[in-house]
């Protein structure tokens, strides 16, 4: 069965969504439980509301990229290695919450958004031979993670 492209780019869309819901597994009862309020924070630490929308956006700019590196032609190898570095880089997504609010560590977490930055590097520039608008909707997604990074490592120094 070939999927027509409103349909592709609904599946990319609700399943790159639905990878971001799978980090509330951990997230939401690290917050709710106090531990995350508790932490010590530095000044530009952003209120907990806006990670919410900030992060459904992002996930909804990436399945618009994976949409658009798809619809290219599945059979070509570019496009599959380039479709699985995103995978990759979205599975480190989902760990950076596992670690850091699953297990609570913040150091574990600070070494891991930088293979996550790293894989998000990766995919950008595979995407970039394919469609140079897929990688531009993944730049606020680098630059988020970036600075999730500054913050990871200011609340690490602080705990």
């Amino acid at each position: 069965m070939k999927i027509n492209d409103a349909g592709k780019l609904a599946v990319a869309v609700v399943g790159t969504e639905l990878v971001g819901f799978i980090g509330t597994i951990w997230t939401t009862p690290a917050i709710t439980s106090g531990w995350y309020a508790n932490l010590a924070k530095p000044e530009f630490s952003p209120p907990n509301w806006i990670f919410a929308p900030v992060w459904t956006t992002l996930f909804a700019m990436m399945g618009v990229a994976v949409f658009l590196v798809w619809k290219k032609d599945f059979g070509r190898k570019s496009v599959k290695i380039a479709l699985a570095t995103f995978l990759v880089q979205l599975m480190l997504n989902i760990g950076w919450s596992a670690i850091f609010f699953g297990k609570q560590s913040i150091g574990g977490a600070l070494i891991e958004i930088i293979f996550l930055w790293l894989a998000i590097f990766a995919t950008i520039l595979s995407f970039a031979k394919i469609s140079r608008s897929a990688a531009w909707l993944l730049a606020p997604y680098i630059l988020w993670v970036s600075f999730a990074g500054y913050l990871n490592f200011a609340i690490w120094t602080l705990n």
